[in-house]
C-alpha cells in the first residue's frame, strides 16, 4: 500500500493522476497546509522540506511531484515514452522544463498577483512576464501534438496537467484565449476518467479553504519576518 501525501494543489495534482491512471493501490493522507499540517514534525519527518506531495512506498520515501513521478513510472515501468536516447532527452528535458520553470514561474505569479503583503510591481512584472514566456513555449510546443513528447502518454503530460488546470488563476482570465492549445491539452486530459477521480480527490477531505490570517501564517511562515502583524 502507497501512502501519499496529499493537498488540493497542482503538484499533488500530477501525482494523484499517476496512481488513479495506473491503478496502483494508494491511501490518500490528507495534508492541510492553510492549517500548517505541513510544518509538524510527523510530516517532516516524511518530508524535511515541508512541502506537499510526498510518497511513501514501503521502505522508500519520496518527496518532491517530479521526483515521486519518475521513481513511479520507473518502479512500475508505467507512462514512460519509448526507451530510446533521443525520446528519453526530450522527455527528460521537458519535465525538467516544468518543474523548474512552468511551477516556480506560475506559482509565483500567483503570490504576487494574489497573496502578496502589498502590490509590488517589480515582482508582478517579472513572474508575470516569465510564467507566461514559459507557458508560450508550451502552447507553441502543443501547436502540433496531441501529448508532449514522441505521441505518447506520458508522465510529462500528468505533470504538465498539475498546472494546466490552474492557468487563469496564473495569467488572467484571457488565458485560454491566448494560449488555445494549452486549453485543447486540458480538456482532452480531462475526459479521461483517471483525470476526473484525481480532481475528485479533493472532495475526499474537508480541507480548509478560507484564505484567512490563519492560512496565511501557515502557507507563508517567512512573513512573521515582516513584523508580527504583517497586514494584509
Amino acid at each position: 500500500m502507497i501512502d501519499f501525501y496529499y493537498h488540493p494543489s497542482p503538484n499533488p495534482a500530477k501525482v494523484a493522476l499517476f496512481l488513479e491512471e495506473s491503478g496502483l493501490d494508494y491511501r490518500m493522507v490528507p495534508v492541510d497546509t492553510a492549517k500548517g499540517e505541513q510544518h509538524g514534525a510527523a510530516y517532516r519527518a516524511i518530508n524535511p522540506n515541508g512541502k506537499t506531495p510526498a510518497l511513501v512506498d514501503g521502505d522508500a520515501v519520496v518527496f518532491d511531484s517530479t521526483a515521486i513521478l519518475l521513481y513511479l513510472a520507473v518502479r512500475y515501468s508505467h507512462f514512460l515514452p519509448e526507451n530510446k536516447p533521443e525520446v528519453r532527452s526530450e522527455m527528460y528535458s521537458w519535465l525538467m522544463f516544468i518543474a523548474t520553470g512552468i511551477g516556480p514561474f506560475s506559482g509565483q505569479a500567483v503570490h504576487f498577483q494574489h497573496f502578496a503583503p502589498e502590490p509590488n510591481a517589480y515582482a508582478l512584472n517579472r513572474y508575470g512576464f516569465e510564467a507566461a514566456r514559459h507557458w508560450r513555449l508550451i502552447e507553441d510546443h502543443l501547436a502540433t501534438r496531441t501529448y508532449m513528447v514522441n505521441g505518447e502518454y506520458t508522465i510529462v503530460d500528468m505533470a504538465l496537467w498539475g498546472w494546466a488546470r490552474a492557468l487563469p488563476f496564473v495569467l488572467g482570465e484571457k488565458a485560454w484565449t491566448e494560449y488555445p492549445n494549452v486549453k485543447r491539452f486540458l480538456d482532452f486530459i480531462n475526459e479521461r476518467p483517471a483525470a476526473q477521480r484525481a480532481e475528485a480527490l479533493k472532495d475526499a477531505h474537508e480541507f480548509k479553504t478560507e484564505i484567512d490570517q490563519e492560512a496565511l501564517a501557515a502557507m507563508y511562515p517567512q512573513n512573521a519576518r515582516l513584523g508580527a502583524a504583517a497586514n494584509y
